[in-house]
């Protein structure tokens, strides 16, 4: 890139990619939420024995949650826009600047 093409506008680093780590705790989360939502429904699906629709109906969906909570956690978020968002200074309001000002002296 030559030195005249350059643009040496601010990027915005709000538009940063999330750091591995972030990315790594958000995917364990989502883990952690998809597991855990399995024992309840083991323990209702014991619970409600005497309604045997109802509690098979918990174990079926109880089964296929560890595999979903796999593919979930290891499928990466998806990545931001590649193109970067640059800082604009806002115009500075013309009525904050024109106008009379009163000077008070002493």
């Amino acid at each position: 890139m030559k030195d005249h093409d350059r643009d040496d506008t601010p990027i915005l680093i709000t538009d940063a990619e999330r750091s591995y780590e972030e990315d790594l705790a958000i995917r364990k989360r989502r883990y952690g939420i998809m597991m855990g939502m399995r024992v309840p429904c083991l323990v209702l699906a014991a619970f409600f024995y005497h309604i045997p629709w109802l509690a098979v109906g918990l174990v079926v969906l109880s089964i296929p949650l560890p595999w979903m909570a796999v593919i979930i956690a290891n499928d990466r978020l998806p990545r931001k826009a590649a193109a970067f968002r640059r800082y604009h200074a806002e115009p500075v309001m013309p009525e904050l600047e024109s106008g009379k000002h009163t000077v008070i002296e002493p």
